[in-house]
Parts: C-alpha cells; structure tokens; sequence
C-alpha cells in the first residue's frame, strides 16, 4: 500500500510563509480524482471548456490535499477535491471543493470568480479563494497552539463585537468571514452558516487571548 504523499511545491506558491508550514507539517496529499478523462463527457453535457479548464486547475493545485479540520463548518471538506462544474452560462458555474467530513445540510463549493464556499439554500461565499480557506485554517491552528485563553461566542453577542481597535488579516481574503489581529489577541468570526442555511443563531466568533506579536 503507498504512503500519502506530501504536498506538491506549487500548491504552496502564494501562500504566506505560516501557511506554507502547516500545509507542509500537516498537509496530506491521497490520489485526487481524475478530470481529464471526464471532460469529453461534461462538454457533451453542455458545459464550457473554460469552465473544466477552471476544474483542472484546482485539482492540478489542491486536488487530494487532506488537512486538518477547521474549528468550524464541522471541519471542512475532508479532502479538497473538485468535480463536475453545476450551473450555466446565464448564472455562472460552481463545483465541489470536496467531500463534507460529516452529514452537512450544504456542501463546500467553489464559485464563478474562484470563491471558496458554502451552497444549500443560496451560495454564500466564505473566502475570495481556496488560498484564504487554507490560510484560514493555517491561522486557527496557530492560535489554538498559542493563545492562552479560547472565548467562543454565538449569535447575537457576535454582532455586538467591538472590532475598532482591530484590523482585518488580509491574507484570509474574508467575505462572509474574516479574521481580525489586535496587539495581543485574534478573533475569527464565522458567519457562513448562519447567511447559506439562513439561521442566525448559527453566527459563531472565536476570541483567541494572550498572544504575543
């Protein structure tokens, strides 16, 4: 039986260098699955061949790259992984980033500008790209390792956050979430499942307290 592989060189390139060292320290890559012996099938199904191009790129970049789970949206996509694009020209075209790791009410998808997100009832949008999921998840684990104190909160409470005094990481590329960095503390603010499945209550924030620079 073969050993997962590490993952390749270029999936790294763009990322910061915290990114790159998690996805090199803890970033599995398993066979990803095949695009190219697909694409005679999905262009007879009347999908554009810039949009299977678009497929092939992300698994040429993250396809079959497990890494560990995210401290929310029940951990991400098991592996990211894409598949058949869904949509049309009129609206644009989305496809899976991969398999959820547990039964979801919506699934990881990207959208038509490259987006990495949540679609169930509506398309919500997380991170202008993969790269921003991947350093999102690259920041949390270095916070949950440093921080001397975690302070979740939910709902409303999320809402009444005073981030004035903080400044967004823009590395995450946040849409619907984002990360903010204050002088000895980070906060990650996740509204992704409360705007897709349209439930409010589901509004989370992570206080991570007692970092230094």
């Amino acid at each position: 039986m073969t050993s997962p592989a590490s993952p390749p060189p270029h999936s790294l390139q763009g990322l910061s260098r915290r990114a790159q060292l998690f996805v090199r320290g803890h970033g599995l890559r398993v066979p990803p699955r095949e695009i190219q012996p697909r694409r005679v099938q999905w262009l007879r199904h009347g999908i554009a061949a810039a949009e299977i191009d678009r497929v092939a790129d992300f698994q040429e970049r993250w396809g079959g790259l497990a890494l560990p789970p995210a401290p929310a949206y029940e951990g991400g996509p098991r592996t990211l992984n894409a598949d058949a694009p869904q949509g049309s020209p009129a609206e644009g075209w989305w496809f899976s980033a991969g398999d959820e790791r547990v039964s979801m009410a919506y699934g990881f998808m990207i959208g038509p500008g490259g987006e990495f997100g949540i679609h169930a009832e509506r398309w919500t949008p997380l991170h202008a790209s993969t790269d921003g999921w991947v350093e999102s998840l690259a920041l949390a684990h270095h916070a949950a390792r440093w921080a001397k104190n975690l302070t979740k909160i939910t709902g409303d409470a999320v809402d009444a956050l005073d981030l004035d005094e903080y400044e967004p990481v823009p590395e995450v590329q946040g849409l619907t979430d984002n990360w903010w960095r204050g002088t000895d503390s980070l906060i990650a603010v996740y509204r992704g499942e409360a705007d897709c499945p349209t439930a409010p209550r589901c509004r989370e924030a992570h206080i991570y307290g007692g970092l230094d620079g």
